[in-house]
C-alpha cells in the first residue's frame, strides 16, 4: 500500500510542477539562474570563512578565486535577469553568425560546383532562428521551460493512469508469492 501511495505522490509532484512550469517559466528561467548563482556563493563563502577561522594563523595565501566566485554568485543571485537576458543576446548572435558563415560557405563552393538550392534550407533557418532570439530574447528563453513543464504532465498524467489501470493486476502478485516455496526448502 505503501508503495502506491509514494508512486501517487511522484505523479501529483510531477504534474504540479510541470504546470508550474508552463505557467510561469519565466521564474524558472530566474530561479535556475538564481540556484546557479547560489552554487558560486556558498562554496567560495565556507572557503573564505575557513581562510578567516584558521588559514591566516596557517599562513595561507588569501583566497582569491574564492572572492571572485563569491562576488560573481552574489551578483547572479542579485540580477538573474541581467545574466539571462546577456546569455540570450550572444546565443542570438552565434546563430546568426553560424548562418550567415553557412551560407557563405555555400555561395563560395557555388563558384566550383553545384550546389542545389535546397542546401541553403538549414542555413536560412539558423539565421531566422537567431534573429527571432535577437529580437525578444526573455521569451525564447522559456521554450525548454514550457517543454519541460509539458513533459512533466504528460509523465505524471500516464503514471496515474498506469497506476489505476494495472492496480487490481499488482494486487494479486502478493498471494502468488506468498505461495511460492521457500529456497531453502527445496534445498533441504
Amino acid at each position: 500500500m505503501k508503495m502506491m501511495n509514494y508512486s501517487m505522490m511522484r505523479c501529483v509532484s510531477a504534474i504540479a510542477i510541470g504546470i508550474l512550469l508552463v505557467v510561469w517559466p519565466e521564474a524558472a528561467i530566474l530561479y535556475l539562474v538564481i540556484a546557479i548563482g547560489a552554487m558560486f556563493f556558498l562554496p567560495s563563502l565556507f572557503s573564505l570563512m575557513s581562510y578567516f577561522m584558521k588559514g591566516r594563523q596557517l599562513g595561507m595565501f588569501f583566497p582569491v578565486v574564492s572572492l571572485g566566485s563569491l562576488l560573481f554568485g552574489l551578483w547572479l543571485m542579485v540580477s538573474p535577469v541581467f545574466f539571462v537576458g546577456i546569455l540570450m543576446y550572444v546565443l542570438g548572435a552565434l546563430l546568426v553568425f553560424a548562418g550567415i558563415s553557412q551560407l557563405v560557405s555555400l555561395m563560395s563552393a557555388r563558384n566550383h560546383t553545384e550546389v542545389p538550392i535546397g542546401y541553403m534550407f538549414i542555413p536560412v533557418l539558423i539565421l531566422l532562428a537567431g534573429l527571432v532570439v535577437l529580437v525578444n530574447p526573455f521569451a525564447v528563453a522559456t521554450i525548454p521551460f514550457i517543454i519541460l513543464g509539458v513533459s512533466s504532465i504528460v509523465y505524471g498524467v500516464t503514471e496515474l493512469i498506469n497506476i489505476y489501470k494495472f492496480r487490481k493486476k499488482t494486487q494479486h502478485i502478493g498471494p502468488m508469492i506468498e505461495d511460492v516455496t521457500p529456497i531453502e526448502e527445496i534445498l533441504e
